[in-house]
């Protein structure tokens, strides 16, 4: 498991540069239109969940703040050796000088998880309602494989549960209980976390991930996972948002 402050530091090269060293790995992101690949009808017929929750991260209104850190430790009592969700650092220069951006991190909630293909017991699993890779934390044995497996660096093992913890975005305790946001994009002030159903085409994140105007990316597809949390960039200030 990487540092916190490896793990806030190494994004120190812009988006579109990529191989940037992570836990042992590389962490790459791309900047172009084929990054979102739910656009096409194979993605949709291949995953075809409902809802198919994913989130759509606008990175240049992160401020920063660590309220959504905040938020998920106390929804769903994260000690504080792990993590859920966490907000990288990363630096460019432009003719001023240093430009300080920051990226939030959470588990990818990835289509084709390889942490679920690493686990021997199937602790980990795929939803297949709504896409979500969640826990039976009962038949977790704490062999660490699926960490090693994840790519994102996004899983950890909780000495209370007895078993590996990660981001499920709220669902145990938010949406399963009828709440509409994971407790991250409930409480972010910029608005920079977007939470929705890709399946629905009427849907806030469907719109953003499906527009030609922007770019869209995911990080580190060169892995073949598919995530389930897009990144793009907003045309409005975070000032602008009342």
């Amino acid at each position: 498991m990487i540092t916190k402050m490896e793990r806030r530091e190494f994004l120190k090269l812009g988006l579109a540069i990529t191989g940037v060293s992570v836990g042992g790995g590389f962490l790459s992101v791309v900047s172009n239109l084929k990054g979102a690949f739910a656009s096409t009808e194979e993605y949709r017929k291949k995953y075809p969940y409902k809802p198919h929750y994913t989130m759509l991260i606008r990175q240049n209104r992160c401020i920063d703040c660590g309220e959504c850190m905040k938020e998920c430790v106390k929804t769903n009592n994260v000690p504080g050796y792990g993590y859920r969700t966490t907000i990288l650092e990363r630096y460019e220069k432009n003719a001023i000088g240093l430009k300080r951006e920051f990226i939030p991190m959470l588990c990818m909630q990835c289509n084709n998880p390889p942490c679920v293909r690493a686990c021997p017991v199937e602790a980990t699993y795929k939803d297949k309602r709504t896409g979500i890779v969640r826990m039976h934390y009962e038949k977790c044995i704490g062999c660490k494989t699926c960490i090693l497996a994840c790519p994102y660096d996004a899983r950890y093992f909780n000495d209370e549960r007895h078993a590996i913890d990660k981001c499920d975005f709220c669902f145990d305790a938010r949406l399963s209980k009828g709440m509409k946001l994971p407790a991250c994009a409930k409480v972010c002030p910029t608005k920079a976390r977007v939470f929705g159903d890709l399946s629905n085409p009427n849907d806030e994140v469907f719109r953003i991930v499906h527009q030609m105007q922007k770019a869209v990316w995911v990080l580190r597809p060169e892995v073949g996972t598919k995530p389930n949390v897009f990144y793009t960039t907003s045309d409005r200030e975070v000032s602008d948002e009342k």
